[in-house]
């Protein structure tokens, strides 16, 4: 008999997973690991893509004017085929709700108008951030329609333009190709989906964004976040995209050798993705494992899945979630899944078995909510052994089979059962091309099937927009210098590393270099206060309270002034207290006075005089630090601290 929790940690050591602070390349290299990114960041305009709305206007969750109720069909493409995502989507019969508020919506986004022009903002501000991305720019714009029958749009489908193709971007040692940049019209925000209904709120519906769409050319975790920040800090550089929460947001492909392309959807933070990339590697490298042990076992095409249905009342349940499912009404469908024993608890993902794989689609496309299962190999006991004996004797099951006990209402049975068999089914092939949803801790679920080609057909509503190439290079002259190079002069002004994701995220970049090269300040000095000061003092405020063009009328008044730049981390801290306060007050909240260089240094014999040592051991460098400290508080801004140490050492 299978021991769950042993055969989990067993089936983890086998497939050779490894944590991946522990990771190396080799192990990368050993499982095939491969990965592309998809990087959207919301284009800066007035206005929506295909309308007149306001674009950048948000709604919080229960504010809105009007429900709208939809019932999304899947159509056929040009060629007479089915998108295998549209299908999907349609069997979990949805009930999608979106919520407009008049401010930010029209009869456009709920499909009732056809598409305005356009709009040239958004089109001109796309044609350079691919431009800044090195990428050919396209001659002729034509607009597509992509299916989407989530609900995300109302109307079924996005609308999406290709403006430039088949650039590159220089990481450290690397190059990366790009294969294109799209313009997109944004999706609504989600508010919930419980059951069968699925609720929106439409204000970010219908926003221009922009999609840069990479090859799978990186070949780590690591790689694959360096690529993606490079891309948003490219983006952000130009000046020409939103930021903030929402604003930008990435899809990673990934796959291990054997595998099939996975897309994680929707990371909104870069953080996460190596995380997320290295454990679904290893989640295709141990869904081959269990495809290897299946075909080895049984013939894919000799295997067949029995269920029945199950009389409560014939049972002993002590699980409160199938006691509340019967109170309910629900159906009680055991399931018998012949030589799937020691698969199901399968390690697949940390803290996740490979029953987990069946829970999320029966969740996801069934409509089932969670908890809506569980089985004979269970890590934690929710269920009594007696129970699955019992259901091991009505099968006449052998020691290979393995069973799934779920619950559902009556009108979702027969899609459960249908998600169960096509799960089992698939684990015959590998890994399925599906779309999962990410979390902080690395791991993945179920989202839906990867979308095909088919999805994709002319929109014969939007006429084709040619680019002249005069026009072309007229924007081109706008773009400013490659990110790459913003890296270069940090690295030799000897700005620490671990400031520069906060510096190009927001964009600091220039106001730094015009700090530097205007004023004449040392530049590692500015980075610094950038990059640790303002990003500490910015996450404990959650925002900054004034225009960062003061940080540079900060340096502008301390050089006039002839003071030491060396007060000014003190200056920012008040300047975030009090926002509206003039330099000369902020001196004086600090209690700052104008003393001499000469008045200071003659200061230090006094000082030294009065140093008691306070332990045997005491060194010199403790009677520096002692005198230093007493001396610091009227230096800041007078004296130079590193030179105010090297005559206290003398």
């Amino acid at each position: 008999m299978t021991n769950p929790r042993k055969n989990f940690e067993e089936s983890r050591k086998k497939i050779g997973y490894i944590d991946r602070k522990d990771a190396t390349q080799a192990d990368y290299d050993r499982i095939g690991f491969m990965s592309g990114l998809e990087v959207h960041q919301q284009i800066l305009t007035k206005r929506k893509l295909f309308c007149r709305c306001p674009a950048g206007i948000f709604q919080k969750p229960d504010q809105f004017d009007a429900e709208i109720i939809r019932h999304m069909r899947p159509t056929l493409s040009e060629l007479g085929e089915y998108d295998g995502t549209a299908l999907m989507e349609f069997r979990t019969r949805k009930e999608i709700i979106y919520r407009l508020a008049n401010k930010n919506a029209c009869t456009y986004e709920v499909d009732d108008t056809p598409p305005f022009q356009i709009d040239q903002e958004a089109l001109e501000k796309s044609i350079q951030l691919a431009l800044a991305s090195k990428l050919n720019i396209v001659g002729e714009v034509h607009i597509t329609r992509k299916q989407y029958l989530d609900g995300s749009i109302p109307t079924g489908f996005q609308r999406t333009a290709i403006i430039g193709i088949e650039g590159s971007i220089r990481l450290r040692g690397k190059v990366i190709r790009l294969i294109q940049l799209s313009l997109e019209e944004d999706s609504c925000r989600e508010v919930s989906d419980i059951g069968h209904t699925r609720i929106y709120r439409t204000d970010r519906l219908g926003m221009p964004l922009i999609e840069t769409v990479t090859y799978p050319d990186f070949v780590n975790p690591n790689e694959v976040k360096e690529g993606c920040d490079y891309i948003r800090f490219l983006n952000r550089s130009t000046g020409l995209v939103r930021t903030g929460i929402g604003a930008g947001r990435q899809d990673v492909n990934v796959s291990c050798r054997g595998g099939s392309r996975v897309e994680i959807k929707g990371v909104a933070h870069t953080k996460w993705i190596p995380e997320l990339t290295h454990v679904e590697a290893f989640r295709q490298w141990a869904l081959l494992a269990i495809r290897d042990e299946l075909k080895n076992r049984v013939n894919p095409e000799e295997w067949k899945m029995s269920w029945k249905e199950i009389n409560p009342k014939e049972f002993h349940f002590y699980y409160p979630a199938i006691n509340e499912a019967i109170e309910r009404g629900d159906t009680l469908i055991a399931v018998n899944l012949p030589c799937f024993s020691g698969l199901l608890s399968h390690f697949t993902q940390p803290g996740k078995p490979f029953y987990d794989e069946f829970a999320n689609q029966l969740k996801v496309i069934a409509c089932v909510e969670k908890p809506n299962m569980a089985t004979s190999e269970d890590i934690d006991d929710v269920i009594s052994s007696n129970v699955f004996d019992q259901l091991v004797v009505m099968f006449n099951a052998s020691e290979q089979d393995a069973q799934i006990l779920f619950w559902a209402q009556e009108r979702d049975v027969k899609t459960a059962l249908d998600v169960i068999k096509e799960r089992a089914e698939r684990a015959f092939a590998g890994v399925p091309e599906e779309t999962r949803k990410s979390f902080v801790d690395g791991t993945t679920i179920f989202e839906r099937v990867l979308p095909g080609a088919d999805r994709m057909y002319p929109d014969t509503d939007s006429a084709p927009i040619p680019l002249e190439s005069d026009y072309i290079e007229s924007l081109r002259k706008s773009i400013p210098e490659e990110v790459a190079a913003r890296y270069s002069q940090l690295m030799m002004w000897g700005v620490p590393i671990d400031t520069y994701t906060y510096i190009f995220s927001k964009n600091q970049y220039p106001l730094i270099k015009k700090i530097v090269e205007e004023l004449e300040i040392n530049p590692k000095f500015v980075g610094v206060l950038f990059g640790h000061r303002l990003k500490n003092l910015h996450g404990e405020y959650r925002e900054i309270p004034f225009k960062l063009d003061r940080i540079y009328d900060m340096f502008q008044y301390l050089k006039n002034n002839n003071m030491e730049q060396n007060i000014a981390p003190n200056m920012l801290v008040e300047m975030f207290k009090h926002p509206k306060m003039d330099f000369e007050s902020i001196l004086t909240m600090l209690n700052y006075k104008k003393i001499s260089k000469e008045e200071i240094v003659n200061r230090i014999a006094f000082v030294s005089d009065k140093f008691v040592p306070f332990r045997k051991d005491t060194n010199e460098q403790d009677r520096v630090n002692s005198i230093m400290g007493q001396l610091r508080l009227m230096s800041e801004g007078n004296v130079n601290l590193t030179e105010l140490v090297n005559l206290i050492k003398k």
